[in-house]
């Protein structure tokens, strides 16, 4: 079963992504093509509020086109210098713990951008959530130059070996390009209450 989510217009997304500087322009430009459509389609941007990487390409895009960026980062990382000083709006949070439940409670959907490991520890845990049914929106991985292959292959081995359920793979959605993320997030599938059922072996 599929459903549709709010008008874009009402629209918080978190986007977990990568703060280096070393990365390949290909990813940069995904990043600040997303932006750009994020602020087209009124869609409020939140994340870690950085200024560096993916998360500055993508924060810098949807300001320059006039739309809303709300970031949420701790007080140590403000300190060291790492957050941008012209969002719409800034959190400042006492620890990492605080900063991501903030962020999962203010959104309505979810896209994660190629990261490293603070990116892919985010999107591990929002998934336990949605499978948990703590979040009930749409999970998507924006799959810049395949980037995300190889995790999803490991997907696969989980569910071939019997660690996650055939159906669990409904829980995400894969987008090649930025600009297929808009419709997934309009319709999506819905949350299915037995994700969080585990079936017993029989004795």
């Amino acid at each position: 079963m599929w459903r549709r989510s709010k008008k874009n217009s009402d629209c918080n997304v978190v986007v977990y992504c990568a703060s280096s500087n070393l990365i390949q322009p290909v990813y940069t430009t995904a990043a600040s093509r997303l932006g750009e459509l994020f602020a087209l389609n009124g869609i409020t941007c939140i994340n870690g509020a950085g200024k560096q990487g993916l998360m500055g390409a993508l924060n810098d895009a949807v300001l320059h086109h006039g739309g809303r960026v709300k970031g949420i980062i701790p007080r140590f990382m403000v300190e060291a210098g790492w957050g941008h000083d012209h969002l719409s709006e800034i959190i400042v949070t006492d620890s990492l713990h605080e900063r991501k439940a903030l962020m999962a409670n203010a959104s309505d959907a979810v896209v994660a951008l190629p990261g490293g490991m603070g990116t892919l520890e985010e999107l591990a845990e929002i998934i336990t959530w949605k499978q948990l049914g703590l979040i009930r929106h749409p999970i998507i991985l924006l799959n810049t130059n395949h980037y995300y292959d190889p995790l999803l292959a490991f997907f696969e081995r989980m569910i071939s070996e019997r660690f996650m359920r055939d159906d669990y793979r409904e829980m995400w959605q894969v987008a090649a390009t930025p600009d297929e993320v808009i419709p997934m997030l309009e319709v999506f599938p819905d949350w299915n209450p037995s994700y969080a059922k585990y079936p017993q072996k029989e004795s």
